[in-house]
């Protein structure tokens, strides 16, 4: 088998690629802004939050399609489209003079980055070779995890330097140089979608129940945990997944081939990729917000605070699908789930006594094992599935791992909003700090389950594979 991969082929993943990291950069980047953008935008927090878990609810949505539109049309005039709606997005963003039209031109971001992740990963499952699938995920794994990371150092040193805006002038010139490179590298065709209808209610379905989990927790965030009102939305969000799990077992129509949930290897893995990514988001929210708000630092230093660990996870990323490749998931995952839960016990235990210094140390350690975790985790996920159903696997995971980046920012937030409710008018800095610490166990739980689900695979099934 020809393992060499094209210098077209590497462009065209590179041209991809970054389109991706540029809708992620700007998500993130916004996050340093929030104080700022409520401030000139008379909105407050929980509102302007709606940037970020908007934004990423809409890019999951659209990632729910992707199984269908990736049969269906060549990646060039998919590559295209995202990119032209990537422009025309940062347009709006940098002209906008009021919090709906600032939502609206990150909605058309929404839409890019959601074709746009999908197409990468899909370029790399079916044209890598497999004996560099890990090298290659891991690499694609860097632009996901490195831009949320980056975006915080990025948005705060532009907003100083100017203002928020220049968070979008900047970003300009890379989509044109991306735009061109993409156009004239990638190929393909369509794998074909024949004889598969298009499920617009499946759309539907999911986009209204992705959207009721989120006002659901928005409501504990206003009216606190216990409140009619947040168990009122549980209650019904409840039973539109149920209707909705019922219609999928009796439609003939697809948006994406669930079947292969029943793959436990597949499922688990899928359960590991979504909870890194919740931690990855929701950590890159909670922490910027803690440094500005307790530690009273400026944009620049919450953003910088988290470039280190940004950057040596960086390196591991590659090397740790390096170890895929050879060893196999065992060794990467296993250090990913024990680096990720020693970190979050650190946030647990010195929560505190946090400095910059001291969020900077520790999150590297956070860092160090999610990009050994994230990208073999999609490797290995991608294994568990060949043919058509590939195209199934891919949009599935980057479906759930976008929303677990919406999920993470919103459930993070609405706890150090709704500590305000029960702990009484004890000032904006002590209500953050305790709701943080209450995130930070979270995220600990999180991590352990992680760890717990990759030495059940392990032994329950990869032993008996062998």
């Amino acid at each position: 088998m020809n393992s060499k991969v094209s210098l077209r082929l590497k462009l065209s993943i590179l041209a991809v690629g970054l389109l991706t990291f540029t809708g992620v950069l700007i998500e993130t980047s916004m996050n340093v802004t929030f104080p700022e953008l409520t401030q000139q935008l008379n909105v407050s927090l929980g509102t302007v939050q709606w940037l970020t878990t908007g934004y990423l609810l809409l890019t999951t949505i659209v990632m729910s399609t992707t199984a269908f539109v990736l049969k269906k049309f060549d990646p060039r005039k998919i590559f295209v489209f995202a990119a032209t709606l990537c422009f025309l997005g940062t347009l709006v963003c940098l002209f906008s003079n009021d919090f709906a039209i600032l939502l609206i031109g990150r909605l058309i971001q929404a839409v890019s980055t959601g074709l746009a992740t999908p197409l990468m990963f899909n370029l790399i499952f079916t044209e890598i070779p497999s004996s560099k699938l890990g090298v290659y995920t891991g690499f694609a794994s860097i632009i996901i995890s490195l831009a949320p990371a980056l975006g915080p150092t990025y948005g705060g040193v532009v907003s100083d330097l100017w203002s928020w805006r220049a968070i979008f002038v900047g970003v300009v010139p890379i989509i044109l140089f991306l735009s061109i490179l993409g156009f004239f590298t990638i190929r393909g065709k369509a794998a074909g979608a024949d004889g598969i209808k298009f499920d617009y209610f499946g759309v539907v379905g999911i986009a209204v129940i992705f959207t009721m989990i989120l006002f659901t927790f928005d409501q504990a965030g206003r009216n606190g945990w216990l409140s009619w009102q947040f168990l009122a939305w549980l209650v019904v969000s409840v039973f539109f997944m149920i209707g909705y799990w019922f219609y999928n077992q009796h439609s003939d129509r697809q948006l994406i081939d669930f079947s292969i949930l029943k793959l436990p290897v597949l499922r688990l893995r899928l359960f590991s990729y979504f909870s890194l990514q919740f931690i990855n988001i929701g950590l890159s929210f909670v922490l910027p917000v803690f440094a500005q708000t307790v530690l009273k630092a400026n944009a620049s230093q919450a953003g910088l605070m988290l470039l280190p660990g940004s950057l040596i996870g960086a390196i591991v990323g590659p090397y740790a699908g390096y170890l895929y490749d050879k060893k196999g998931p065992m060794t990467p995952l296993v250090t990913s789930g024990i680096m990720i839960t020693l970190g979050s016990l650190l946030f647990v235990f010195f929560g505190a006594e946090l400095s910059i210094i001291g969020i900077a140390l520790i999150y590297t350690v956070v860092r160090i094992g999610f990009n050994f975790g994230f990208g073999t985790t999609l490797s290995d996920g991608s294994v568990q599935v060949s043919g058509p159903k590939k195209s199934d696997q891919n949009s599935l995971f980057s479906m759930m791992q976008q929303y677990a980046g919406s999920l993470g920012t919103n459930v993070l937030s609405v706890v150090i909003s709704s500590v305000a409710i029960y702990s009484g008018s004890k000032g904006e800095a002590v209500n953050t700090a305790l709701g943080a610490r209450i995130d930070f166990v979270v995220v600990l739980v999180l991590a352990v389950l992680i760890l717990l689900s990759v030495i059940y695979v392990n032994y329950r099934y990869e032993k008996n594979a062998k």
